[in-house]
C-alpha cells in the first residue's frame, strides 16, 4: 500500500528548491529594475534634465496605480480567481511591458519625436498643492521623458506587486509543511541581493565604452525582466504538472473581502502595526532612491584613474562575486549545526565583507559604498526570526529598529557632512553607518509581520495584510516624490548634480522614524494592557 503512493514533485527535495529558485530569480531581477535609475540620478539630471523633483514623481509613479486605482487589491483577486500559475506569467508580462516603456521613455529614440512633444504640452498638473500635489505622478516643469517613464513604471509597478504576492503563495503551495520559513527567507534574501546588483551594474552599465549612455541601464533592466518572464513560464509547466500528479485544483487564497474592512479598522492593533508599517518603510525604501546621490554630495570621493586598475571593467565583477561571497556565507552560517562550519563560515564573510569594503573605498564611487546595505539584513534576517519564534520580544525590536533608524539617518544628515573633505573618515562613516541601517531593516520585518497574526482574528489575517500593504503603498508612493520636491525647494535652482543638500531631507526622514519610535512605544504599553503577546515568543514549548 505504501509503496503504491505516488511521488510528487514537490516530494522531491530538488524540484521543490528549483521552483524556488524560479520564483526567487524572477524576484531578483524586478528588484533589480525596481531601483535602475536609483544609483545614477545624477547622470538622469545631467543627461536628461530631470531635477529631483521630477526624479522623486517618476520614482512614487510605481505605486499610484497599486494605491489609487486599487490595483492592489484587484491583484488579491486575480490571484484568487486565476490561480498561481496564471497570475505569475501575467505579473512578469506585465513588469515587462511597463519595463519597456520605461527604456523608451529614457532612450535617444524617444527624443525629438511627436510622442516627446504631446508629453511636454500635456499632463502638466498641478504639483504646488501640499501633499497632494505630491501624489501627482506627473505635474507642470517635468521633462516628458519622465512623464512617460512614469507611465511606464506605473504598469511596472503593478506587475510587481502582483508577482510579489503570487510569488509567495508559490513558496507555500510548493513548501507546505516543508520549510516554508526557509525558502520565504531565502527568496526574501536573493530578492534584496537585487538591490545591491543594481547599485553596482546600474552605473556599470551606463558608463560602459567610457561615454554616458543612460538607457543602457534600463536596456539592462529590460533583458532583466525578460528572463523574469521567462522564470514565470518555465514554473507555470512545473506547477501544472504538479497538479496533474496531485490531481487537485489550484489552492487559492481567501479573497479580500470590503465587510472585513469593519473588524480590521475597528482594530487598535492594527492601525498602530499599519501605522509602523508605513512610517517605517517610507523612511527605507524613498531613501534608497536617493542614496547614492546623497553620498554623492557628502562624500569626498577620489574616483581612480581612467586606465589605472581600479577603475578597469573587471574589478567591478570581481567585486561583484566578493560581495555574493559575503551574503551567501553569511546566510549559510544561520543554518549550521557544526560550530566549526558556522563560524568558518562567518569568518569567510566577515573577511569578504572587508574586503569588499576596501575594493569600494578605493573604486571611489558612491554606489559601490551603499550596495553593502542589503547584505547585514539579508545576513542576520534569519537570526532575528528565529530569535522571536523562540524568545518574543517582537515589540522591543520594533524599538530598537526604530532608533537605530532615526539614528542613522541623523548620522547621515550631521554627521557625514562634517566628514567632507576626509575620504577614509567619511567613507568609514558611511559604511558604519549603513550596515548599521542594514540591521534596522532586518529588525523591523522580523518582528512586524509575525506579530500581525496575534492582533487581528485569524479568518481576517489576509484581508489584513492587504490592507496593511495598501497603507504602506501610500507611503512608497508619496515620499520619493516628498524627498525630490524638499531637495528642489532646499536648494538653489541650477544646483549640480553632485551638490545638492541633503539635510532637510534627511531630517524629514528621521522624523518618520522618531514618530514610529513613539508608536511602537505606545503599541508595547498596549500589548503589556491587552495581552496580544507580542513579547511573547511564536513557538510555545
Amino acid at each position: 500500500m505504501t509503496q503504491a503512493i505516488q511521488k510528487t514533485l514537490r516530494d522531491s527535495a530538488g524540484m521543490r528548491w528549483t521552483a524556488l529558485l524560479l520564483l526567487a530569480l524572477a524576484m531578483f531581477c524586478s528588484y533589480i529594475f525596481m531601483d535602475i535609475l536609483s544609483p545614477i540620478k545624477d547622470l538622469m539630471q545631467e543627461t536628461r534634465g530631470w531635477d529631483s523633483a521630477s526624479f522623486g514623481r517618476m520614482q512614487g509613479a510605481e505605486v499610484f496605480l497599486n494605491v489609487y486605482v486599487f490595483f492592489l487589491i484587484f491583484a488579491g483577486i486575480i490571484l484568487d480567481k486565476m490561480g498561481v500559475r496564471f497570475t505569475a506569467v501575467l505579473s512578469g508580462a506585465v513588469m515587462l511591458f511597463g519595463a519597456c516603456i520605461k527604456y523608451y521613455a529614457v532612450s535617444e529614440a524617444f527624443m525629438g519625436t511627436g510622442l516627446e512633444t504631446w508629453f511636454t504640452d500635456h499632463l502638466n498638473w498641478n504639483g504646488e498643492l501640499p501633499i497632494i500635489g505630491a501624489i501627482l505622478p506627473f505635474a507642470a516643469g517635468m521633462p516628458a521623458s519622465a512623464k512617460l517613464a512614469a507611465l511606464g513604471f506605473m504598469f511596472f509597478g503593478c506587475g510587481c506587486e502582483m508577482a510579489g504576492i503570487t510569488v509567495s503563495r508559490g513558496i507555500v503551495k510548493w513548501f507546505k509543511g516543508r520549510e516554508t520559513a526557509l525558502a520565504m527567507g531565502s527568496e526574501m534574501a536573493l530578492a534584496r541581493l537585487g538591490v545591491a546588483t543594481c547599485m553596482i551594474f546600474s552605473p556599470f552599465f551606463a558608463k560602459l565604452g567610457g561615454d554616458v549612455h543612460v538607457e543602457n541601464s534600463v536596456k539592462f533592466g529590460v533583458v532583466l525582466m525578460c528572463i523574469a518572464l521567462i522564470m514565470f513560464v518555465v514554473y507555470f509547466f512545473m506547477d501544472k504538472r504538479l497538479d496533474a500528479q496531485t490531481g487537485e485544483a489550484e489552492e487559492k487564497d481567501d479573497p479580500f473581502k470590503i465587510s472585513d474592512l469593519s473588524k480590521i479598522f475597528t482594530s487598535l492593533g492594527f492601525w498602530l502595526v499599519a501605522l509602523l508599517c508605513v512610517l517605517y518603510y517610507s523612511a527605507i525604501f524613498p531613501f534608497q532612491k536617493y542614496a547614492v546621490n546623497m553620498l554623492q554630495c557628502n562624500l569626498t570621493l577620489n574616483p581612480a584613474e581612467e586606465g589605472s586598475f581600479w577603475a578597469d571593467n573587471s574589478v567591478t565583477i570581481a567585486q561583484y562575486i566578493i560581495m555574493l561571497i559575503v551574503a551567501v556565507c553569511a546566510f549559510a552560517s544561520n543554518f549550521q549545526k557544526k560550530k566549526g562550519l558556522k563560524f568558518g563560515l562567518m569568518s569567510v564573510a566577515v573577511v569578504a565583507l572587508v574586503l569588499y569594503c576596501y575594493m569600494g573605498y578605493m573604486r571611489g564611487t558612491a554606489e559601490t559604498i551603499f550596495a553593502v546595505f542589503p547584505l547585514l539584513a539579508g545576513a542576520i534576517t534569519p537570526i532575528l526570526g528565529s530569535y522571536v519564534d523562540h524568545k518574543g520580544k517582537a515589540a522591543s525590536m520594533l524599538m530598537l529598529g526604530s532608533i537605530l533608524l532615526v539614528v542613522c539617518h541623523l548620522t547621515f544628515a550631521f554627521i557625514l557632512p562634517a566628514f567632507k573633505g576626509n575620504a577614509i573618515g567619511g567613507t568609514a562613516v558611511a559604511y558604519v553607518t549603513i550596515l548599521v541601517l542594514g540591521a534596522s531593516f532586518s529588525l523591523v520585518p522580523a518582528a512586524l509581520w509575525p506579530s500581525v497574526p496575534k492582533l487581528v482574528d485569524e479568518k481576517i489575517i489576509g484581508s489584513a495584510y492587504a490592507a496593511i500593504f495598501w497603507i504602506q503603498n501610500i507611503g512608497l508612493g508619496l515620499f520619493p516624490a516628498l524627498i525630490g520636491i524638499v531637495l528642489t525647494k532646499t536648494n538653489a535652482e541650477g544646483t549640480a548634480a553632485h551638490e545638492l543638500n541633503y539635510t532637510w531631507a534627511l531630517v524629514m526622514l528621521a522624523a518618520l522614524g522618531i514618530a514610529s519610535l513613539l508608536i511602537s512605544i505606545y503599541l508595547k504599553a498596549v500589548d503589556k494592557k491587552k495581552g496580544y503577546g507580542l513579547e511573547e515568543p511564536n513557538i510555545k514549548d
